[in-house]
């Protein structure tokens, strides 16, 4: 209600109202005055009477805030306005603002009943000052119900028209809000994106070759003759490989996911099967662990957290498990539920975005696949199988 009445409609509205009432009640003093009916005074003084206390509710702050208030205040108009109306045939013009007071300021349920009330009072206004002799115009029975059908349709109409308009501002700022996050999320993703990229290209790039500078320069090094004088500058090159190795290596540690900064993959994935809401999920390790360069946890950890979000947020699945397992020559990772499923022919297939393109892509980069298998109500298992490196070349140096 309150809200209603700081928009600008709502307050040229109630300014009408105020104008309209003011006419109405010097309708009747005037005409007693001017015609000198013997009641005159009274008639004035009724009007004056009700015009203070209808000034006296629009002022108090209580009218506004409490329903209570506004209900006493209402009692109190309208009791003015029945004194009115017993000494004024041309009381009964009052009706149509009150019919508006009262549907702006009580339930419907009370008001309704409320304007009934006020429509017969003025009907038997009507009636009681009219002459015995005179025929009684069918209109009178017309115009207050029907002034009341008015204020009843413009009353509810505007404050559905203002419910509505309220809805779609709630709207409009929830997509507001929503459309920021996913600009937000959006910029995460790339940077991490782009990071996961500088990674992998330094540890395949810069890394190996640094590690093959190594390892040719030990070998000359072991070539050499006793004393030669190569052999302190080869000796030199070889601990500025080993130097930049080292600061090669920590940037791609720098660069790789928060989730891999303070822990093993394994680490990383029970943490994200203990964080998942909504869904029970279990974490298990096969095989025995071996170190993995840094493109290949980032690849697995990615894969295991977009196969867990639509586990979550689409599968409508009870429980999951994500299993990661090292064998011999790969090592591979399982995120399965029990969800809804669905048909993976129909499923999205590009290179880009997110989820199953993503994996894929992700998988095929480093030389694995991936495979899905689903099918409606019968779950969805996803399953990345990465091919094992071939040993560093730090560790073929150390068996020279």
């Amino acid at each position: 209600m309150n809200a209603v009445q700081r928009t600008p409609v709502a307050l040229v509205l109630r300014l009408c109202l105020h104008a309209l009432l003011a006419g109405l009640l010097a309708l009747p003093a005037v005409r007693a005055v001017a015609d000198g009916a013997p009641r005159g005074g009274a008639v004035v003084g009724a009007v004056l009477a009700m015009g203070a206390v209808y000034a006296a509710g629009t002022l108090s702050p209580a009218v506004a805030r409490s329903r209570r208030a506004a209900a006493v205040w209402l009692a109190a108009l309208g009791v003015c306005w029945v004194v009115l109306l017993a000494l004024s045939p041309d009381g009964l013009w009052a009706a149509f603002p009150l019919y508006f007071l009262l549907l702006h300021l009580l339930p419907v349920r009370w008001a309704l009943p409320a304007v009934a009330l006020t429509a017969a009072a003025a009907i038997a206004s009507y009636l009681l000052h009219s002459s015995p002799a005179s025929p009684v115009s069918p209109g009178i029975f017309i115009g207050p119900p029907l002034g009341a059908a008015v204020a009843v349709a413009t009353v509810l109409g505007y404050q559905a028209l203002y419910r509505e308009s309220e809805r779609r501002r709630e709207l409009i700022d929830e997509l507001m809000a929503t459309r920021a996050e996913l600009a937000a999320a959006e910029r995460t993703a790339g940077t991490l994106a782009e990071r996961e990229r500088l990674a992998r290209e330094i540890h395949d790039t810069l890394a190996q070759g640094l590690s093959s500078i190594q390892l040719l320069l030990r070998a000359a090094q072991r070539a050499l003759p006793a004393g030669s004088p190569a052999a302190p500058h080869i000796e030199q090159a070889r601990t500025a490989a080993q130097d930049n190795l080292a600061e090669a290596r920590r940037f791609v540690r720098a660069l790789s996911p928060p989730d891999l900064e303070h822990g093993s993959l394994a680490a990383a994935l029970e943490r994200l099967s203990t964080t998942s809401h909504g869904t029970k999920v279990q974490f298990t390790v096969s095989g025995t662990p071996t170190e993995l360069p840094t493109p290949y946890e980032v690849a697995l950890l990615r894969t295991a957290q977009s196969a867990l979000a639509n586990t979550v947020r689409h599968a409508e699945a009870d429980r999951a498990e994500i299993t990661l397992s090292f064998m011999d020559t790969s090592v591979s990772l399982d995120v399965v539920d029990d969800g809804r499923g669905f048909d993976p022919a129909s499923a999205p297939r590009g290179d880009g975005g997110f989820g199953l393109p993503a994996m894929r892509s992700r998988a095929r980069s480093l030389g694995g696949t991936l495979s899905v298998e689903s099918s409606p109500g019968q779950g969805t298992a996803v399953a990345v199988t990465l091919p094992l490196p071939a040993p560093a070349p730090a560790a073929m140096e150390a068996a020279l």
